[in-house]
């Protein structure tokens, strides 16, 4: 038989070809599933949605129902946390990927990171609780669950930075140490900006998982709505309030998702799910548009 003829025939066997169509179908269905859920909850929640659902927080003097206090709560947790936690993970991963030597305390290292990313996060509430509230003296504040929360995402931050760093061609590495670069300045210009778009990858799972959260957040930052009282105020004072909100408590849009299911409010909650996916969305692109910024010119 002719060789060809042969490894022709191989390629296009039946199994192959009932893998590849169980691979599509995966793919297919995981869009479908994402779609689904994203048009359900629109179609729950959209026609809660109004500016004055956005612009306004829950009064019961004024018979509002608005989620302002909540977004702004939401966005303070989001930038806390991540002004904690992405400078220590990729440190974490530059440190193990790049300076350490490969042996038991790496090992030891990666282990508990991938300990930490497992454990559940009323653990990490719990935690937070004892460890930020009872023994640093910290009330239920923002700052308080941005802490807690840096915790439980520094994990994630670190092993998407250390495998993203591992995906630069060890000749860029010699490459520039032979030229006469140290070796911080080849990681600085060199590997960070090549390993840039897996290092946004773990920044965007982060923030997806900060703002899923409720568990932790209801045993650390509280549940508050209120919006920092700017009116009368001058710039100094305006921006030393808003720096004041950190330590209020403040709960975010997941925990008052969680309420207003409780408390048998449905479309308010389902309208709280469209506001959530639509500043998931916003922050994800936001994230690639600066990647792609970020990255070097000859691998765009």
């Amino acid at each position: 038989m002719n060789k060809s003829g042969s490894i022709l025939q191989k390629r296009s066997r039946p199994v192959d070809m009932l893998l590849r169509s169980l691979i599509y179908f995966a793919a297919f269905l995981s869009v479908a599933l994402l779609l689904g859920i994203i048009g359900y909850v629109f179609y729950k929640g959209i026609g809660s949605v109004s500016w004055t659902f956005l612009t306004t927080v829950t009064s019961a003097l004024k018979q509002t129902t608005g989620i302002a206090g909540n977004i702004v709560n939401t966005l303070y947790i989001i930038l806390i946390t991540l002004l904690i936690a992405t400078p220590l993970g990729v440190g974490a991963a530059i440190y193990l990927n790049e300076y350490a030597r490969p042996g038991r305390l790496v090992s030891a290292i990666e282990f508990t990171t991938e300990t930490l990313s497992g454990i559940p996060s009323v653990i990490f509430g719990l935690f937070g609780l004892i460890f930020f509230g009872n023994t640093l003296k910290l009330g239920y504040s923002l700052l308080r669950g941005a802490l807690t929360l840096s915790i439980m995402v520094l994990p994630l931050i670190t092993r998407n930075t250390q495998e993203a760093l591992r995906t630069v061609p060890d000749s860029y590495r010699n490459g520039a140490l032979g030229m006469g670069a140290t070796k911080w300045y080849m990681i600085r210009t060199i590997l960070l900006p090549s390993a840039m778009p897996g290092i946004v990858t773990g920044i965007i799972l982060a923030v997806g998982r900060i703002v899923g959260e409720s568990a932790a957040l209801l045993f650390t930052a509280g549940s508050g709505y209120l919006l920092p009282k700017l009116a009368g105020k001058g710039l100094g004072e305006g921006i030393a309030a808003l720096g004041n909100k950190a330590l209020e408590s403040g709960g975010t849009l997941t925990v008052e998702l969680y309420l207003q299911m409780q408390n048998g409010r449905y479309d308010t909650a389902f309208g709280i799910g469209c506001v959530l996916i639509i500043i998931v969305l916003a922050i994800n692109l936001l994230m690639k548009v600066l990647a792609a910024k970020l990255q070097p010119e000859r691998q765009r």
